[in-house]
């Protein structure tokens, strides 16, 4: 074989087996995105549902708007203050992160199984084919803070709503990789019609700071 042919032969080798690596590289790249954004859907809603779970066991234990909000008024009753019982608060927030985290470890690793013909945006065969075995687990602390909410009920009439607001980490171990994502959840926990004529220095109800912070167990 001359040396001119063995080049060309090389070269045309070399050449199929570049743009074979770069579809390769592209096919992986794709596969893995596709999986990644499945898996932290499928996580975020599992994580979200126990969250959820231990909240609402811990908020229906006696929880309820006159505990934590006072309306003061004047003689004539006209309300002038709304005042937040924030010890009260931040007291069931700790009680709320404890359980929750609690009922994260209890849950252990997060195992979900995605079909692969998933990564192809392909329905119709979901049940045919391997499945990709994705674990998560908490691993940041969690926050539970309040936030609240005015709106007209009416004439003389103003509903309130008092919201906990749940954040933490869950890392995703996927075969290949690793992902960090943050879980948020909003739960309402009290909500009331006050009657009269609330005046705006009183809708400025300082409970954005209330809350508590847990510090992630240490493994």
């Amino acid at each position: 074989m001359h040396t001119s042919t063995r080049v060309r032969i090389i070269l045309v080798l070399s050449i199929i087996l570049i743009i074979f690596n770069i579809l390769l590289y592209e096919f992986d790249k794709s596969v893995n995105s596709t999986i990644i954004t499945i898996a932290e859907a499928e996580v975020k809603k599992k994580t979200v549902y126990i969250i959820n779970k231990s909240v609402l066991n811990e908020y229906n234990n006696g929880f309820n708007y006159d505990s934590v909000v006072k309306v003061e008024k004047d003689s004539e009753g006209n309300i002038i203050m709304l005042k937040a019982n924030t010890l009260e608060m931040n007291k069931i927030a700790c009680e709320v992160a404890v359980q929750a985290q609690n009922e994260l470890e209890k849950e252990g690793n997060i195992d979900i199984e995605i079909p692969l013909v998933y990564a192809f945006k392909n329905n119709v065969f979901s049940n045919i084919g391997p499945s990709v075995s994705i674990k998560a687990e908490p691993i940041g602390s969690i926050e539970a803070k309040y936030s609240s909410q005015f709106e007209s009920a009416g004439i003389n009439q103003t509903r309130h709503k008092i919201y906990i607001n749940i954040n933490t980490e869950v890392r995703i171990i996927l075969p290949l990789s690793n992902d960090t994502i943050n879980v948020n959840s909003q739960i309402p926990v009290a909500e009331t019609i006050i009657i009269g004529k609330v005046p705006s220095t009183a809708l400025d109800l300082q409970i954005k700071g209330a809350g508590f912070k847990l510090p992630a167990n240490k493994k």
